[in-house]
């Protein structure tokens, strides 16, 4: 982490830290005042896309069906498939509570990050004490990439955009799978609802 004066605030960020068991504990013996951001979405979703993006680095690997159940007939789910386990967020939170309060953390809709990008970095700007100055002027909505992207909203420069690995049509899951994964996560999602105090609505 680089040197940071009182006035300032230094953002980092890391995919894995929040599913890595020994990172609460670590972070919190550098400053046990760190504010905390976890971006969360729909885990089937989520799932869907870890293997969407999985396959167009290796497209023989077996299909997501084969991956997600140890059973395709009972709807047995493989806890063990890493796509699936992530979204396990009630399970990841865990540790963290043992080292943060729950204040010290905020968590991000990765669908309202899409649907509303501005009203989401309203919040995590008043979760950190900033002033509001990323606004709705600073986002336009890509229709190629089905994702907003960043301006600079006097018009200068060229627009910012997720990289090409993002806004990929999704591998065709069928409704089954789907409803099944559905019915798998829906106590964990509850559990994680109510400990965050955040109802995701990831129906």
């Amino acid at each position: 982490m680089p040197r940071s004066l009182d006035h300032q605030i230094t953002v980092e960020k890391t995919p894995s830290y929040f599913v890595t068991r020994e990172a609460p504990r670590r972070i919190s013996h550098m400053s046990p005042r760190v504010k905390l951001i976890v971006v969360v979405r729909n885990p089937v979703t989520r799932a869907i896309s870890d293997y969407t993006q999985t396959l167009s680095k290796k497209p023989d690997i077996p299909s997501f069906s084969e991956l997600a159940f140890l059973n395709r007939t009972s709807g047995e789910v493989d806890t063990s498939w890493n796509a699936i386990r992530i979204g396990l967020y009630a399970l990841h939170l865990q540790p963290w509570l043992s080292h943060f309060p729950i204040s010290q953390m905020h968590f991000v809709s990765g669908e309202r990050l899409i649907t509303d990008p501005s009203g989401e970095m309203a919040r995590v700007q008043d979760f950190l004490g900033l002033k509001r100055l990323v606004t709705e002027k600073h986002f336009y909505f890509n229709k190629t990439k089905g994702f907003p992207c960043l301006k600079k909203p006097g018009g200068g420069g060229a627009p910012r955009c997720l990289g090409k690995s993002k806004g990929r049509a999704h591998v065709q899951i069928t409704t089954e799978d789907i409803e099944q994964l559905r019915e798998f996560y829906r106590p964990h999602n509850i559990k994680f609802y109510e400990t965050v105090g955040q109802d995701f609505h990831w129906e």
